[in-house]
């Protein structure tokens, strides 16, 4: 099993979001995914076969680091830790959600969308946050102007972002990585097309690689 580092947001440059519609397909996705170079994925819990999409990859796919999205109640965050998820990115967060992701000892990325929002998880020495929804909510201008007042957070922009504006948010001093679904077009997953998945991934991966020269 695939060791993890002291942030989430060092897992990886980019953290592939991925909606498990069918169950067969969670293997065979994820896969494709380490095989591009993207082992960090992020499992979201928005469909009935999500928390068992999490448990079959935690058992089949060791070479993947695999978390839960969308939590958004206790219950969510005990039930992912439970099947198998390593680390928990939630869209926004409560008092009972915090203090569920906290107890549940894994890493977390609470989303945030509002410098108050940032102040008040920084008052709560939560220093690293999922930003989110991220073109919608002021994307790379938005973090940017963050920077000054708020250095020690650090984000992982997610929403409506692109292998064109990976790049732009990875240079961000602010940033620590990116979240997406570009990679994983829903004509190539409804048709099983790892190869081209696995392709995309990699290319996604490369933006990493990039961006670190």
């Amino acid at each position: 099993m695939t060791s993890l580092p002291a942030s989430v947001l060092d897992l990886a440059p980019v953290i592939p979001v991925v909606v498990v519609e069918r169950l067969d397909d969670a293997v065979p996705l994820a896969r494709a995914l380490v095989d591009g170079g993207l082992t960090a994925i992020e499992v979201t819990l928005r469909t009935p076969v999500a928390l068992s999409a999490i448990r079959t990859l935690a058992e089949e796919v060791p070479e993947a680091v695999v978390g839960a999205g969308t939590v958004v109640s206790p219950r969510h965050a005990d039930e992912a830790v439970a099947a198998g998820a390593r680390f928990l990115v939630s869209p926004g967060s409560t008092p009972a959600l915090l203090d569920a992701m906290e107890a549940s000892g894994a890493p977390f990325l609470p989303g945030v969308s509002t410098a108050s929002e940032v102040m008040g998880l920084l008052e709560r020495e939560v220093r690293e946050m999922k930003f989110f929804p991220a073109e919608a909510a002021g994307g790379l201008p938005f973090l940017k102007s963050l920077a000054g007042p708020l250095p020690t957070a650090r984000f992982c922009p997610t929403g409506g972002v692109t292998h064109a504006s990976a790049p732009g948010y990875l240079a961000l001093p602010n940033v620590g990585c990116v979240g997406g679904s570009w990679m994983l077009p829903a004509d190539a997953v409804s048709a099983g097309d790892w190869q081209r998945i696995a392709s995309l991934a990699r290319d996604a991966a490369a933006l990493g690689t990039a961006g670190s020269e």
